[in-house]
């Protein structure tokens, strides 16, 4: 499980990163931009608590000792996408930014988990 959970965690970790940094990476794919392209600053807030939480998940699974902490910072982070994958699935104003985002969320949850079954 290590070597590509560690990869997944550093990617997660990087992202999350760049959101905090960039919100309109994540706001815009969600259809959470102004018609002119700005981050409102209520989403602006939560992009940054999702891309803290993320990024604190990321980096257990980069820097958790092998076993159950490394099993349990990856299941942080399946769980994290596949609720994401609900919540913006479900909850994002566009159809098309709805499918779009929950479907690369639970990819990403299903590559996590699969990561667990490869050495």
């Amino acid at each position: 499980m290590p070597a590509l959970t560690r990869v997944l965690g550093a990617a997660t970790a990087a992202y999350s990163a760049t959101i905090i940094a960039a919100p309109k990476v994540l706001a815009k794919p969600c259809g959470l931009v102004s018609p002119g392209g700005e981050v409102a600053k209520e989403v602006r807030t939560l992009i940054g608590g999702i891309g803290a939480r993320d990024a604190a998940i990321g980096l257990a699974m980069v820097f958790a000792p092998p076993g159950r902490p490394l099993q349990t910072a990856l299941a942080a982070r399946v769980a994290s996408d596949a609720a994401d994958a609900l919540v913006f699935g479900t909850g994002l104003p566009e159809r098309s930014a709805r499918k779009k985002v929950a479907v690369f969320a639970a990819a990403w949850a299903a590559l996590c988990a699969a990561s667990a079954l490869l050495p």
